[in-house]
């Protein structure tokens, strides 16, 4: 299972559930304290800001972050959650369960578990960004995209409810 939340709200999220992987999708520098429950070879940091274009100064999602996204989820061995966050656990993090999502049940269409994130989380905004450089590196012909763009833009949020992403 993966569950998503905010920077926040983490270490709540971290203990309710009893996750033992943690994936931080969150600026460079920004500070991220990991829970004692989670080993720090299971927590993964991947610093870069919420944009999806180049801006000067600040540092877009790219390719080789998707990469390390997805080998790490592939190590993942499911027997505990898995949480991903970032600053407001809206549009990061809710990219990259959907990623994770994608790339761990293939054969489930991408529209299926779009709508399953609208469903879990009303403000979900996954960035468009990462969803077109891992539908890309999945070889999924825009199909990640398309499923991201039929569920629109999320709700109105300062901070993201903690949802839970069921991958099967």
């Amino acid at each position: 299972m993966l569950h998503v939340c905010s920077l926040a709200r983490l270490g709540e999220t971290v203990s309710r559930t009893g996750a033992r992987h943690i994936i931080t999708l969150i600026n460079t520098g920004t500070p991220v304290p990991r829970p004692a429950s989670v080993r720090p070879e299971d927590h993964l940091f991947l610093g870069f800001n919420d944009i999806i274009e180049p801006v000067a100064g600040l540092t877009p999602p790219g390719d080789h972050h998707v990469a390390s996204l997805l080998r790490f989820a592939e190590r993942w061995n499911r027997e505990t959650p898995m949480v991903v966050h970032c600053f407001a656990g809206i549009s990061r993090s809710t990219a990259g369960a959907f990623i994770i999502a994608c790339a761990l049940a293939p054969n489930r269409p991408e529209r299926e578990i779009a709508r399953r994130l609208r469903a879990a989380s009303p403000s979900a905004t996954p960035n468009p960004r990462l969803v077109t450089l891992a539908d890309q590196r999945l070889g999924r012909g825009g199909r990640m995209v398309e499923a991201i763009t039929e569920i629109g833009r999320g709700a109105n949020a300062f901070e993201g409810e903690p949802f839970a992403l069921a991958i099967d």
